[in-house]
Parts: C-alpha cells; sequence; structure tokens
C-alpha cells in the first residue's frame, strides 16, 4: 500500500476564485491541501488583466513564485512593487497586503501558505482603483 497522495494531472479542475475576495477574474487551481499534520496549501493563481486580491493577511506568512505574466504586490504603508516571472516573494505573518496582475498582462504565480485552525487567509477590504493605480517602486 503506497503512503503517497497522487492526483493525476487534470483530476482537479480550475475553479472561478471568490468575488468576494478578488476584483476582476482569478481562476484558482489546487496543487496541494496537506492532510493533517501538516498545514500546507498551494493554489496556481491566474488573474486576468486588471484583476488583483483583496487586502489580506496570512496568520504564518506567504509565498509567492511568479510564472508567467507581469504583476504587482503591494504591502500596507509601503511602495507598490512591480513582479515578474522566476520571482519568489516572501510576505511576513500578519503583514496586510495583495497582489495581482497589471492593467494589461496577466499574472500567473504559486501561492503558498499554512494553515491555522482550517484558515490560511485573513481576508480584508478590496483595493481601491486609486491604490491600485498608484506608483511603482523601481525594481532593483
Amino acid at each position: 500500500m503506497s503512503v503517497l497522495i497522487v492526483y493525476e494531472a487534470g483530476s482537479r479542475p480550475s475553479q472561478k476564485a471568490n468575488p468576494d475576495y478578488f476584483t476582476g477574474s482569478v481562476w484558482q487551481d489546487p496543487v496541494i491541501q496537506a492532510p493533517a499534520p501538516a498545514s500546507l496549501r498551494a493554489l496556481k493563481v491566474t488573474f486576468e488583466p486588471g484583476a488583483r486580491t483583496n487586502w489580506h493577511t496570512h496568520p504564518f506568512g506567504q509565498t509567492l513564485q511568479v510564472l508567467d505574466g507581469a504583476g504587482f504586490i503591494h504591502v500596507w504603508g509601503q511602495e507598490k512593487l512591480s513582479i515578474l516571472p522566476g520571482d519568489v516573494i516572501w510576505i511576513p505573518p500578519d503583514v496586510k497586503h495583495w497582489h495581482g496582475a497589471g492593467p494589461n498582462t496577466c499574472l500567473v504565480h504559486l501561492a503558498m501558505q499554512e494553515e491555522r485552525e482550517g484558515r490560511a487567509t485573513e481576508w480584508l477590504e478590496p483595493v481601491d482603483e486609486a491604490t491600485y493605480a498608484g506608483g511603482i517602486e523601481a525594481r532593483r
């Protein structure tokens, strides 16, 4: 008997993201929601141009790996940053932030976070248009 769990390609369909937590069209593909005692959760998230998350936090932080396209990440009180394929971003626990696609490009990223008491994300208010359109800090 195998101890592995194998999810065969195509066995778990893409899902439209909950519009209560996102602006614009966003799709999610499950990667893993590990069984207890593990708490890892990962999704491949595809944002259409202009789409983005609400402001939110994660109790154990979050790691993003940009796979395709171009977009932004914005931490509350800081400048918005551009993100590109190959970038890996660590967001510490309980840091208020949002991320999403640029206005003319899609964004695909892998989002990885751990759950606490069945919750991986604390969803907050939507990102307003002025904040989304605001300035971008130059890439280093």
